[in-house]
């Protein structure tokens, strides 16, 4: 199964812009530039959507993960803290930080301090980078 994304610049690297888009649609010629990577402008960037994507592919593994030890979760809520810096002459993503917040009835800290990291492992997207993936699990059960 394959999955397509496209992207298109136009000009240099701090003048220039270009458009992002997805094949489902739900990114269409979404605009980016070099103010919203590398500044502070509104806007989206690769890192954000490196972000997106991990954290909901993370999410969704939890929830497998979860499902084979006999958990189902009424919430999972995950953000991704993806870091680039620059590094001889050029950028790098050195580190990504998860920070998953989880409702899950019957489950105990230990079974889920588990299966957060075995989501973190078995992430697909996960397994994608070269960079330190470091997580942060909170179990919220009353």
């Amino acid at each position: 199964m394959d999955r397509n994304a496209s992207a298109h610049w136009e000009g240099g690297i701090k003048d220039g812009q270009g458009t992002v888009s997805s094949e489902s649609g739900v990114l269409d010629a979404r605009p980016y530039n070099f103010s919203q990577r590398f500044e502070d402008a509104k806007g989206t960037n690769p890192e954000e959507l490196i972000g997106a994507a991990h954290a909901s592919c993370f999410s969704m593994a939890l929830s497998l993960v979860l499902g084979e030890a006999g958990f189902t979760a009424d919430a999972i809520d995950t953000q991704a803290k993806v870091t680039i810096q620059e590094c001889d002459g050029g950028f790098e993503i050195p580190s990504i930080h998860l920070d998953v917040t989880a409702s899950v009835p019957g489950a105990d800290d230990a079974a889920f301090q588990q299966a957060a990291e075995g989501a973190k492992e078995g992430c697909p997207v996960s397994k994608l980078f070269n960079a330190k993936i470091t997580l942060s699990a909170t179990l919220k059960n009353a």
